[in-house]
């Protein structure tokens, strides 16, 4: 694949899985740290969620910006470096027994990853041409879903085995590792800088405020680019759903005793399934439209997270989610590969920037409502999936109506944007005037 040939990808798809690496197999063995020792106080292990999406609410509004007008190179690099010395202070807070100074380290630490990928994929954007967007997703879910198998494995196992101190130490090796590889990458000026050289003294609040409010025109604005960031939005109400209920549901009803392992075979099933899905995804991706890619599987996603709520069996359960998996896989791959081709290179950042705050604001919501509702006002974690179910079923109607106009509407002015370039090439009328 020509793909592989371009290093700099390579190097900086690696960093990005180092960099969510780093991030997931600690806060993982966290949580189970927390359930092991304050297992009559659930809510600990949610607040604890809560330290990774909250951040978001502080520095939303630059992300974007800092992506787009100073070096995507050294923001992710720096981000790396960062947060590899957060978490040396995260051991030691780890060490003295102190959860009030754990929470705020990984409240901080969770406010700098906010700034990597923005950046990173910004870069990721800059050095592909438009025909490899859709393969760079494939790839990038394919791996991404190897890690999601492994990952969550590796932290319930460095968990049960060195403890929680050994999976700060691979967290910290991972962010390591992942800075080395960036500062290792030759990315053009162009790519890095596409706005131009930017200097610190011209970086202030009305500066960042213009910026901040051209990125939300240019999504208002461009309604297949809204719908789409819509959906981010309703992804983060799952992504924070997942991030806790498998555990609660292996907790506390299907198997009590042997919860941390059959919490990791949640993630081991899902990551399988969006191996699959990924490969299906990315063998079919030319042959479908990208809303046809997201309209059914999200539909029978809705089904399946139904099922998850009637279901009194853990083998049934984890054959569910694997499905679900493999239906999130081509959701995935279509979004990754059209949001680079409606996006400008120049705002980029910002877009991307708006992204994650909405996916971390619709996770933060989705996490404290579970934690205030369960036990004390819905004691039955059915009821929760039924909700979730509900508002994706919702979401896959709504796209069902919205998407294959604008998609069509899309293409249309793609190819009058063509034949103008065309006809301003050719003829020599056009080119005299």
């Amino acid at each position: 694949m020509k793909i592989f040939r371009n290093r700099n990808f390579v190097k900086l798809f690696f960093a990005a899985l180092f960099s969510q690496m780093g991030t997931t197999i600690g806060n993982m063995a966290f949580a189970f740290y927390l359930l092991d020792h304050f297992s009559h106080q659930p809510a600990y292990a949610t607040i604890a969620e809560l330290m990774y999406s909250l951040p978001t609410v502080l520095v939303f509004f630059i992300v974007g910006v800092v992506a787009d007008r100073f070096d995507r190179k050294k923001v992710a690099e720096n981000c790396d470096w960062i947060r590899a010395g957060l978490t040396v202070l995260l051991f030691g807070a780890l060490y003295l027994n102190s959860i009030p100074l754990v929470f705020l380290v990984l409240f901080i630490r969770s406010s700098v990853t906010k700034f990597f990928f923005p950046a990173e994929n910004s870069l990721v954007q800059g050095i592909l041409n438009k025909e490899q967007y859709a393969q760079a997703a494939g790839l990038n879910q394919m791996l991404f879903s190897i890690f999601m198998v492994f990952g969550v494995g590796i932290g319930a196992a460095i968990y049960k085995t060195i403890g929680i101190h050994g999976a700060v130490l691979v967290d910290f090796v991972s962010f390591i590792i992942s800075a080395l590889l960036i500062r290792s990458c030759k990315i053009p000026q162009s790519a890095r800088l596409p706005n131009g050289t930017f200097k610190w003294k011209d970086f202030n609040i009305k500066s960042t405020f213009h910026d901040f409010k051209a990125g939300i025109l240019y999504i208002i604005k461009n309604r297949l680019l809204a719908v789409l960031v819509f959906g981010f939005f309703i992804f983060g109400i799952v992504n924070g759903a997942f991030s806790i209920l498998p555990m609660f549901t292996m907790k506390y009803e299907l198997s009590p005793d042997n919860y941390e392992w059959y919490a990791s075979f949640f993630a081991i099933s899902l990551g399988f399934g969006l191996l699959t899905g990924s490969g299906i995804g990315t063998l079919i991706a030319s042959k479908f439209k990208p809303y046809q890619l997201m309209v059914y599987p999200i539909f029978i996603t809705s089904l399946l997270i139904f099922l998850l709520g009637y279901t009194n069996k853990v083998s049934i359960f984890l054959v569910i989610v694997f499905i679900i998996g493999t239906c999130l896989g081509p959701i995935n791959i279509a979004i990754g590969g059209w949001m680079p081709k409606i996006v400008h290179p120049k705002l980029m950042g910002r877009v991307s920037g708006w992204i994650d705050p909405l996916m971390m604001f619709a996770q933060s919501v989705t996490l404290g409502l579970i934690a205030l509702l369960f036990p004390k006002i819905i004691e039955k974690i059915d009821y929760l999936y039924y909700g979730m179910a509900l508002i994706i079923l919702i979401v896959s109607l709504f796209y069902a109506l919205t998407l294959p106009k604008l998609s069509q509407a899309f293409e249309e002015k793609e190819k009058r944007i063509y034949n103008n370039r065309r006809a301003t090439k050719t003829d020599p009328k056009i080119n005299s005037l």
